[in-house]
């Protein structure tokens, strides 16, 4: 497994879509995953350490996991089938260690929030790298980290549909 980390948050220009774009500290690897619009603002909150006054989703399974008496102990993106990423929640409850499946971006939002490791399965980093179109370039200043702060400074909680 290697370990990675986040290095940002950008746009596709093509689709609109955000991309989360993970690291490994010795750059010999770049992961970037699409990802929805919604996982988007929750990472960008874990890396902002961004408090709400009521549980966001990902804030409740943190809260859920404690209350029953477990712990996160790291996230790990293990697989790449047809575009689509697979990952766990790796959880100790008592004296064993269960595995959860997840999706990436909620699995990184969870990361984010209570500072766990984020590994990623070496084999799958180098399949997806041979899966990428082209070359791949990850870039997320200038316009696309414009864009994601404007999004960002613009939402309120006062503006949202439901109370939080």
């Amino acid at each position: 497994m290697v370990e990675m980390t986040v290095f940002g948050l950008a746009l596709d220009e093509e689709s609109q879509m955000p991309i989360l774009i993970l690291k490994d500290k010795n750059d010999a690897y770049v992961l970037p995953i699409w990802i929805g619009a919604m996982e988007a603002m929750a990472i960008s909150m874990g890396i902002n350490n961004v408090k709400v006054p009521r549980p966001m989703t990902h804030d409740l399974i943190l809260d859920v996991i404690r209350q029953m008496g477990g712990e996160l102990l790291r996230i790990e993106i293990l697989s790449i089938d047809k575009g689509t990423y697979y990952a766990s929640l790796v959880v100790k409850m008592a004296d064993k260690t269960i595995h959860i499946d997840s999706r990436p971006s909620d699995s990184i939002a969870l990361a984010l929030r209570c500072g766990v490791p984020i590994l990623a399965d070496e084999i799958m980093l180098k399949k997806a790298i041979s899966q990428q179109k082209g070359e791949y370039q990850a870039v997320i200043e200038g316009e696309d980290a414009k864009k994601w702060t404007e999004m960002l400074s613009k939402y309120k909680l006062d503006d949202s549909k439901y109370t939080m």
